[in-house]
């Protein structure tokens, strides 16, 4: 499916806005080289100047120099949006962006850009596709060195490529079916029905393995949501101001002094862990301290993992685990027994020994996070995952049309149906990488983009 290219010429702040070094400006369409030519003064026209180059000048409003700045020239389609782009490196005062801005919009047939414009230009232009689009919000907003790896290699193509070998493979096969229902007078087999099931088996088998990669995936782009549970005063907030080298969480003797749930983030060995301080679980009369515990609930319903601490008095309660059980029948549950620092030797059943104190046991514990997370094996750097829902959904819906071929195989089904869940199969591949795409997907993804990104 083809857009329409807007061939307006648009212009947005690149970099953040506030105070900074410098400020750059982009525009990007048919009118930027002009557009320039009336505001920048300098040794070289821009509209006459070679592509990928840099010159100095100052943009000037009625003779009055507003600013020194630097003008990089990147000429169709050698630019990230095969378009006509320049860049103005300006001081880094807003009010200096802001008043070079109104000048060009002021002076020029030029509009603000949208979120996200000069990216899906990119994509409606060739230059990218649209996982690759989708990349581009991932690395801006990668959190830590594993998050921006994942996204660096969608962005590089990774996924693509094996999105594309996929779909290639698939319409080839449904090629044979279509071929022979033209000829399905003459009764000509053109391939034989096993060769069939073994192709699309094997492509069943290719989108399967980036299924079972999205839940890597999301944890790469997300991060892992952890919950600290525990009766109250058992150690919950100090084993988290200790993670966090602050006191981020008040600390006290007294039982439920943690009403509501505290989130912060943590990077182990490059991957995220949001660790969430959760209100005590108990039974109590107190108002605040009884919605503490809902959220808390709440919480946990929801959590990748949780951390089930204990202390070397009161051990682990049996009716708490329980209770957790109920709340997230799946979920993988961590026993921490904390306060070994007191020097208690008590036998139970737990999976670390820590002391929030000393530190002691913690850099264990860490470790041992990151493992059961990641016990099936950490994808390695080469790997296509997938890490999003959008894509996930997509190779869903690839994955049920060719179970419904290879039953139809079986089933020696007309031609038709068979031909008919391959290409609903192959569709589905195609809105991955954009080559078939709802324009309402197009505006909920870009809309999510930064302006001038």
């Amino acid at each position: 499916m083809k857009f329409e290219i807007n061939e307006d010429t648009i212009i947005a702040l690149a970099t953040p806005p506030g105070v900074g070094a410098i400020s750059v400006i982009r525009l990007s369409g048919p009118s930027s080289f002009t557009a320039i030519d009336e505001v920048f003064a300098g040794k070289v026209q821009i509209s006459s100047a070679k592509t990928h180059t840099i010159h100095y000048g100052q943009i000037i409003e009625n003779d009055e120099i507003i600013d020194d700045v630097l003008v990089s020239v990147f000429r169709a389609p050698n630019s990230y949006t095969a378009e006509d782009i320049v860049e103005i490196s300006s001081h880094g005062s807003p009010l200096i962006a802001q008043k070079i801005i109104s000048l060009i919009l002021k002076n020029c047939q030029i509009r603000l850009a949208e979120p996200g414009e000069f990216t899906k230009r990119a994509f409606l232009n060739n230059r990218i596709d649209l996982a690759q689009a989708e990349a581009v919000a991932d690395l801006i907003n990668s959190r830590t060195s594993v998050s921006l790896r994942g996204a660096r290699n969608q962005m590089d193509g990774l996924l693509s490529s094996n999105v594309l070998s996929l779909r290639t493979k698939l319409i080839e096969v449904s090629a044979f079916v279509e071929l022979e229902l033209d000829f399905a007078e003459e009764d000509i087999e053109f391939v034989k029905r096993t060769e069939l099931v073994a192709k699309i088996n094997y492509i069943l088998s290719e989108i399967e393995a980036l299924l079972e990669s999205f839940s890597f995936g999301k944890i790469v782009r997300e991060g892992i949501n952890v919950a600290l549970v525990g009766e109250p005063n058992v150690g919950k907030s100090s084993l988290l101001n200790y993670l966090l080298k602050e006191s981020r969480a008040i600390v006290s003797s007294t039982p439920g002094t943690t009403r509501d749930i505290i989130r912060e983030e943590i990077s182990i060995d490059g991957y995220l862990f949001r660790l969430h301080d959760t209100a005590g679980i108990r039974s109590s009369k107190e108002e605040v301290e009884k919605e503490g515990v809902e959220r808390s609930k709440e919480l946990i319903k929801n959590a990748d993992l949780i951390v089930f601490i204990g202390d070397v008095y009161i051990g682990f309660s049996d009716e708490l685990y329980d209770e957790l059980r109920k709340l997230n029948p799946s979920i993988k549950i961590l026993k921490v027994l904390n306060k070994t620092d007191l020097g208690i030797k008590r036998l139970y059943s737990e999976d670390f020994q820590i002391s929030a104190k000393t530190g002691d046991g913690i850099p264990h514990f860490l470790n041992g996070l990151k493992v059961e997370v990641f016990q099936d094996g950490i994808y390695s750097e080469r790997t296509a995952i997938v890490s999003s829902v959008r894509h996930y959904d997509c190779l869903t819906k690839a994955k049920k049309n060719l179970i419904r071929a290879l039953e139809a195989l079986s089933e020696n089904i007309s031609g038709e149906f068979l031909a008919s869940d391959l290409r609903a199969s192959e569709i589905s591949l195609a809105e991955i990488i954009g080559e078939v795409t709802p324009e309402e997907i197009l505006i909920d993804i870009f809309s999510k983009f930064c302006i001038g990104k």
